[in-house]
């Protein structure tokens, strides 16, 4: 006599062969997860890695002469065993000085300024030098003439030709003024598309159109974005290239889509009783939106501006081809000057030949990651503290 088999009974192959299947599913959603991690986790490493070293340099403490040779070239205020040691850019600025402040001439003075970078690579344990050079150096250590401090130059200097020199500064002013740009463009104008649209438009096919090309736009390619800014605002309306006004209606255009969604999308988050209440009330449909949906919305639509802006300041390809890729060394003091921002400072660097080079770019990304996760932490925080649940 056969026996009978329950449905559901644990020994039913069936049941069997779906926990198995359940089983080998979260296996693999598990190991997808752990090889994000590990992705993550392996590419801040080798980041920081590579760029820590960059927030720390050495120094060489030198007599500067002001001499009538040095009022012409600036390395023979240096004493002579010391100008391959310090940068060349420590006295290049000296004939300058000299002939604006007369009362340099003959007169000496004792500071720190930087080493070279190779001779910084060396100590940092990033390459070999020349015998004679390496036995220069070790003694100049020993002695204590030459030591290693925070390297406040990465953050108070532009860009430089000489990568000890190099900092970030002009692309951080850059990008703020990029940033104050966009903003000013792209959230007033997103924000009333997005209320138009929500609140007012009429449900027919043109809106409909435009509803859904607004969603293709969030995704189309950054560097369209790019192109239309070089024909509109650089070649149509004449907005001075490499500028930060180009710079920042480019990336204006292109946090258009994500504020007008996000906008909506907290806009229609907002319960209709509240609407109903104030038409009740006798409210126009501008004072229903303007007193009671706008106040309610707003976490919902401020965060999602604060995504949009941390997305437009990590875009390098529109703001490569409006042309601020430019090598910029002093901090821009307007909108319509030329300025570079941070991602293109760091795409710089990155092609450049000197080992020197590659810890500033991997330094420059840390920064950039810093800020990014900053902004995106200040957009989790706000949300949380004002979202309402009904």
């Amino acid at each position: 006599m056969a026996t009978r088999r329950l449905t559901g009974s644990v020994n039913d192959a069936r049941l069997q062969r779906r926990y198995r299947a359940e089983q080998r599913f979260r296996i693999y959603c598990a190991s997808a997860v752990l090889l994000a991690l590990a992705i993550i986790l392996t590419f801040f490493s080798n980041i920081i890695s590579q760029g820590y070293t960059a927030f720390w340099h050495h120094e060489v403490q030198v007599t500067l002469d002001y001499n009538e040779r040095a009022a012409r070239i600036g390395t023979f205020a240096l004493d002579e065993d010391l100008r391959d040691i310090a940068s060349r850019g420590a006295t290049r600025a000296i004939p300058l000085q000299m002939r604006n402040n007369p009362e340099l001439a003959g007169t000496t003075e004792t500071t720190w300024v930087p080493v070279r970078g190779e001779i910084d690579q060396y100590l940092k344990g990033g390459r070999d030098l020349e015998p004679e050079l390496r036995r220069q150096v070790d003694a100049l250590m020993e002695q204590g003439v030459i030591q290693s401090g925070f390297n406040t130059r990465f953050f108070t200097a532009g860009d430089s030709k000489l990568p000890e020199l190099a900092g970030i500064l002009s692309a951080a002013i850059g990008s703020l003024y990029v940033l104050f740009v966009t903003l000013l463009f792209a959230f007033p104008v997103g924000v009333m598309s997005a209320i138009y649209l929500e609140e007012f438009a009429p449900d027919n096919r043109f809106t409909q159109a435009i509803e859904v090309n607004i969603n293709n736009l969030a995704a189309v390619p950054s560097i369209i974005f790019g192109l239309l800014g070089l024909a509109v605002f650089i070649n149509f309306f004449g907005v001075p290239r490499s500028s930060a006004m180009a710079g920042g209606l480019t990336l204006g255009l292109m946090t258009l889509p994500i504020i007008i969604i996000s906008t909506r999308a907290a806009l229609r988050a907002v319960p209709d009783p509240i609407r109903l209440g104030a038409f009740a009330m006798g409210c126009s449909r501008w004072q229903v939106v303007r007193d009671h949906v706008l106040p309610v919305s707003l976490p919902g639509i401020l965060t999602g501006t604060i995504i949009g802006l941390a997305q437009a300041m990590g875009e390098t390809a529109p703001l490569i081809i409006v042309g601020m890729i430019a090598y910029i060394p002093e901090a821009p003091t307007g909108l319509f000057e030329s300025a570079t921002v941070l991602p293109a400072q760091i795409f710089t660097w990155a092609g450049e030949p000197e080992k020197a080079y590659v810890e500033k770019t991997a330094a420059g990304i840390i920064v950039l990651l810093a800020i990014l996760l900053s902004l995106n932490a200040a957009a989790v925080l706000l949300r949380r503290k004002f979202e309402r649940r009904w």
